[in-house]
């Protein structure tokens, strides 16, 4: 089955997949969007929250499901229809650096530009049953 994702910098060695940052257990989860309309929606969400511009990519679902997998993240099916909403924060430090040329083992930066806060526990309560609803 073909999925859609989030890439930012898509096509290039600084790739990056979006995720959401679940606190508890400490989990990043990659949303694979079913439509490509609904994917597009949430990539216009983030960039209404300033956030990076991501490109929507198409992927077979077990190869997102093995990146996840090697990756340590989880993935989340939202079927087609489901109106999935960004957290209305962001994490404080991405673990990807838009701006790392590649050569960087690390890609995290403290002197990123991208100025974000933390997620309260009422926010991830929130996104923590709307990922639940999506099972």
């Amino acid at each position: 089955m073909q999925v859609y994702v989030l890439l930012f910098n898509a096509g290039t060695e600084n790739e990056g997949i979006h995720t959401l940052k679940i606190q508890e257990g400490d989990r990043n989860v990659v949303l694979m969007f079913e439509s490509e309309d609904d994917a597009t929606r949430y990539g216009l969400m983030l960039e209404a929250q300033d956030f990076l511009s991501p490109a929507v990519e198409c992927f077979e679902s077990e190869e997102i499901e093995e990146f996840c997998e090697g990756a340590h993240y989880e993935c989340v099916l939202v079927p087609e229809g489901t109106l999935a909403l960004p957290p209305e924060t962001n994490v404080e430090e991405l673990d990807w650096n838009p701006e790392d040329d590649g050569r960087s083992p690390h890609p995290k930066s403290p002197d990123s530009e991208t100025s974000l806060s933390t997620l309260s526990d009422a926010e991830l309560e929130r996104i923590r049953r709307q990922l639940e609803g999506l099972l």
